[in-house]
């Protein structure tokens, strides 16, 4: 369904999948992948997108590291190349990527201007930092890491942000999870969902902590809310 593009940076060049709606012009979603790569969970969360009226592209993060890193959390070793991943990626470089993924989105055939953002585990961190970075429209974060460290930026975000918050996330303590509650529950632009009883990663299709009726009811929220705020 998808197909793949060629973004310029100053430092160089990067692909990303893209997957077209059926409409002439559509808004855009910026899709933000997990440690593990434009990976087939990223690719298939990309086509649905598409197929609910999105252009939707998924740009290659990890570039700079390793050019088209595709794993998956079905193995030790492939943990271990994730975390190694993890730890060498440069996340205000990411964001600066992700703004160029934006900057061509918006310039693409079917594009009409509006453009979102979602993003998972690592790209719910990055999701969170395009809301305040970037001149994306709107964005989502799921179950993002880090951001207790980062709630200060709140006061760059002038556009809507949704977050959901797995309540049990083993990457996101109960203890990140209050500071990141208190710092940011009563701001005008972002609204914060959580998840009693879920683990990390609970809308990783195939994942361990996978939860088929939690994952339905955070894309349903998602939907909704990039339905009112891109189109």
């Amino acid at each position: 369904m998808g197909e793949r593009i060629r973004i310029q940076t100053p430092d160089g060049e990067f692909s990303a999948y893209v997957a077209r709606p059926k409409a002439e012009k559509a808004p855009a979603v910026i899709v933000i992948q997990e440690i593990f790569g434009v990976n087939q969970v990223m690719r298939d969360i990309t086509d649905g997108l598409a197929a609910q009226g999105y252009l939707a592209v998924c740009p290659d993060l990890f570039w700079r590291i390793e050019p088209d890193i595709d794993i998956t959390d079905q193995s030790e070793a492939e943990w271990k190349r994730a975390f190694e991943l993890f730890n060498a990626f440069d996340t205000d470089l990411g964001v600066k990527d992700i703004q160029a993924t934006i900057k061509a989105a918006r310039a693409d055939r079917q594009a009409n201007g509006k453009v979102g953002a979602v993003g998972f585990c690592l790209g719910g961190k990055l999701a969170y930092l395009t809301a305040t970075r970037t001149d994306a429209d709107a964005a989502v974060s799921y179950y993002g890491v880090g951001i207790e460290t980062l709630t200060a930026e709140a006061e760059k975000l002038t556009r809507p942000l949704l977050m959901h918050i797995a309540e049990e996330d083993a990457f996101v303590p109960k203890e990140a999870q209050a500071i990141i509650q208190q710092a940011l529950k009563d701001h005008p632009q972002i609204e914060i969902q959580t998840y009693p009883g879920r683990d990390h990663a609970f809308a990783r299709v195939g994942g361990e902590h996978y939860h088929e009726a939690d994952a339905k009811l955070a894309g349903g929220r998602t939907l909704q809310f990039f339905q009112r705020t891109i189109g």
